[in-house]
């Protein structure tokens, strides 16, 4: 077959905060594929070159779609935002490929990494990544609340910095609320959080708090929340935010 499959990354907001090399992809594509907001973020490069927008909530046809057009012979860049394999597109293309024709596993298949939202929220306040840490995303289109819960619980015992995706939409506006409450039953009150919106863009928001004062309401599916673990520090600045940061050794009674 001589058509390629591209995923890349946009990043989370500025243009530049895309790589070289994904806009690079983009460049020499001849078709671009993603959910519409995000292809609105990538200039046209070429009078030939075609985009097909669709919903968000259609991933695994859309990277049919994106497979179908490259066994065709065409260069095909899926566009996704942040970094394509996290709770993006290059899960989802690879799924497509494992249960449809054998063919597809022939093409030139490539994910290009961009900058996902939990690393541009964490440098928007210091560095609440700099130790052990893991990613739970709160939508249950997926999967189910219970799983989500059993998987907060662990992370919450183990004592990482907890980074949420997808907080809260307007089909399920109660579930960080309800994550709120399940962390306060194992962390301190003082548990530093971190709620960033539009990181990496010109519109960010950044509110830091606690696990006893965190209002869920401040938060959108724009926004990123991070849960800090016994390490999890405040460095506080006269007359601006505080830096926040992880230690990145371990805390003598942590976990």
């Amino acid at each position: 077959m001589t058509g390629t499959l591209t995923i890349v990354g946009v990043g989370p907001g500025r243009p530049e905060l895309i790589t070289p090399a994904a806009s690079r992809v983009i460049a020499a594509a001849t078709d671009l594929i993603g959910y519409g907001p995000y292809l609105d973020r990538v200039a046209t490069s070429s009078p030939g070159q075609v985009r097909h927008a669709s919903d968000n909530r259609v991933e695994l046809d859309r990277a049919r779609h994106a497979l179908t057009l490259a066994s065709e012979g065409r260069q095909v860049a899926v566009v996704s935002g942040g970094d394509p394999g996290v709770f993006a597109m290059a899960a989802a293309v690879f799924e497509a490929v494992e249960t449809g024709p054998l063919a597809w596993r022939e093409l030139d298949i490539r994910v290009e990494p961009g900058v996902t939202a939990m690393l541009a929220a964490a440098a928007e306040v210091g560095a609440p990544l700099g130790g052990d840490f893991c990613a739970i995303s709160l939508s249950d289109n997926l999967k189910s609340w219970t799983t989500i819960r059993r998987r907060l619980e662990a992370a919450a015992t183990a004592d990482f910095v907890i980074a949420l995706y997808n907080p809260l939409s307007k089909a399920r506006p109660h579930q960080l609320g309800q994550a709120f409450e399940l962390l306060r039953q194992l962390k301190p009150p003082s548990t530093v959080v971190v709620i960033v919106r539009a990181a990496g863009s010109g519109d960010v928001r950044r509110i830091i708090t606690t696990l006893a004062e965190v209002n869920p309401d401040d938060a959108d599916m724009r926004t990123l929340v991070m849960i800090g673990a016994t390490a999890t520090r405040l460095i506080a600045r006269e007359g601006r935010a505080p830096w926040v940061y992880t230690l990145r050794r371990e805390v003598e009674g942590g976990a």
